[in-house]
């Protein structure tokens, strides 16, 4: 048991001590590049991250940083097509045969909305002119197919030996991924910075189609999909954090490739971007690389302005119930706050004492109460604003409001009495743990310091460990009182569909 204990004090001690040693430089045109050499595995994981996600969208084109993901794979002047001339013309006629539609297609939402016609997709609604755009637009679409070669951007990258290639859009960021072998790091700088620098939106209207199919399958086909995305718009009244990453449906038909490019040269400038190289290298010539290659992107005309829209102070509780094909469940939430906050630290401590299997929420409602087969709790601190969140699921013949009744309980005893000390730093004990092991791994910590980056700046990841261990039993019962207030929480209450519930 002492042997166990002394391990235990090692990796908190680690954990709270360890810094990440990165080294940072700035381009002339902006671009900001991390490095953190590691000597072993002759790999290094790569990538990139443009500070652009969903918060920076607006009405009307929503989705668009997610399309964005997929059309960065479309390739360039030099990769993805067999004669670039021929392609860029074929490209050219189908944007304004595209025009032409989409002229049409305003038209005939008009007529929707004065009751005319009831729906715009039917085949029997569309003009005439619309259906010969529509084959001459067809058309172009099969030309440009035969000039396109498909995959080569993935292609390249996978005969040279690279392997995990990815990419991922949230609220706050867009970020691009992938492990090369190191003696194909020019390889990875080349085929970056070209794709940047030359890119081509090849089947721009075909991709939008397949994230409105994306859409389809990961929200509309989903059992609770469509109502959390209600309950997200919902609770945030103001914020742009209330529409969905993937976009509405209607903006998804909707976007132009003219918005998109205009978007683009505004988000993916290389002064809105950050690339990290960590692994196997010689941050020498990396730098050099960087400086011949990231170097010749151009800054942006004008740069990304933040995000003006805050959230408004909630005012009255809200709450949503929904029937669904799931087992009853109750979703509580909270206003909070941003990431990087001086009360966020508190909040996640706060967290880790109701969550996981040794948490209260298990113990009570799980169990004693025997009231829930599961229950969590989380501190989300996004970019611009935050929330916290209970969630827990019914116990077969439970009713989900007796699970919200023993939630509020949980926090309730928060706000009145004191956490144990010996409580709080074995939850301390568990963050710095948890902490260490995700400093251990190439591509983990690759991906953590590009979103960290995001956020506002990677140095939280050797900030962050010191300022969870300093929480005190009085900051956690302070942020308990101050931010689980009844105005301040929204409440998602969901029955069975045709369970019987009430």
């Amino acid at each position: 048991m002492k042997r166990v204990l002394a391990g235990l004090v090692v990796w908190v001690v680690a954990a709270i001590g360890q810094q990440v040693p990165v080294q940072e430089f700035k381009l002339d045109n902006g671009m900001k590049v991390l490095m953190l050499p590691r000597r072993g595995d002759p790999n290094v994981s790569a990538g990139w991250v443009a500070k652009v996600g969903s918060v920076n969208e607006r009405p009307g084109i929503t989705g668009i940083s997610h399309l964005f993901e997929h059309m960065m794979f479309k390739g360039t002047h030099a990769i993805g097509t067999t004669n670039i001339q021929e392609d860029l013309k074929t490209l050219s006629e189908m944007d304004a045969v595209r025009e032409d539609m989409r002229k049409e297609e305003e038209a005939l939402i008009e007529k929707q909305r004065r009751g005319l016609v009831s729906d715009i997709k039917d085949p029997k609604a569309r003009s005439a002119r619309y259906e010969e755009l529509r084959k001459k637009y067809d058309a172009l679409v099969q030309k440009a197919r035969g000039l396109t070669v498909k995959s080569e951007f993935d292609r390249i990258y996978r005969s040279a030996g690279a392997s995990s290639m990815n990419a991922g859009t949230d609220h706050d960021f867009t970020i691009y991924f992938i492990n090369v072998p190191a003696n194909k790091l020019e390889l990875w700088f080349w085929m970056e910075s070209n794709r940047l620098m030359n890119p081509v939106f090849r089947d721009f209207y075909p991709e939008r189609d397949v994230v409105h199919e994306e859409r389809r399958m990961r929200t509309d086909s989903t059992p609770l999909g469509r109502f959390e995305e209600q309950f997200e718009s919902l609770f945030w009244q103001a914020s742009p954090y209330g529409w969905p990453v993937v976009g509405w449906p209607s903006d998804l038909e909707g976007i132009t490739k003219q918005e998109a490019e205009s978007y683009f040269g505004v988000y993916y400038a290389p002064n809105n971007l950050t690339a990290c190289l960590l692994g196997d290298f010689d941050p020498a010539k990396a730098k050099e690389l960087a400086k011949q290659y990231f170097g010749r992107l151009k800054r942006g005309l004008r740069d990304p302005e933040p995000v003006r829209t805050r959230e408004v102070p909630q005012l009255a509780e809200q709450r949503m119930i929904a029937y669904a094909q799931t087992n009853p469940e109750v979703h509580i939430r909270y206003h909070t706050v941003a990431d990087n906050h001086v009360d966020e630290p508190a909040l996640i401590m706060l967290a880790n004492l109701l969550n996981g299997r040794t948490g209260r929420l298990y113990k009570s409602l799980v169990l004693e109460q025997q009231i829930a087969t599961n229950a969590s709790a989380g501190s989300n601190g996004l970019k611009y604003e935050g929330y916290f969140e209970m969630r827990a699921t019914a116990r077969q013949g439970k009713d989900p409001l007796d699970l919200e009744k023993a939630l509020y309980k949980e926090l309730e005893t928060l706000q009145k009495t004191p956490v144990g000390e010996r409580e709080l730093q074995k939850v301390k004990n568990q963050q710095a743990a948890a902490d260490f092991r995700r400093l251990q791994s190439n591509f983990g910590l690759m991906l953590q310091l590009l979103v960290s980056e995001s956020q506002g700046s990677w140095e939280t990841i050797n900030m962050y460990p010191k300022k969870l261990q300093a929480v005190t039993p009085a900051d956690i019962q302070r942020v308990a009182n101050q931010y689980f207030a009844t105005e301040n929480r929204s409440v998602a209450v969901y029955y069975t569909k045709g369970g019987g519930g009430k």
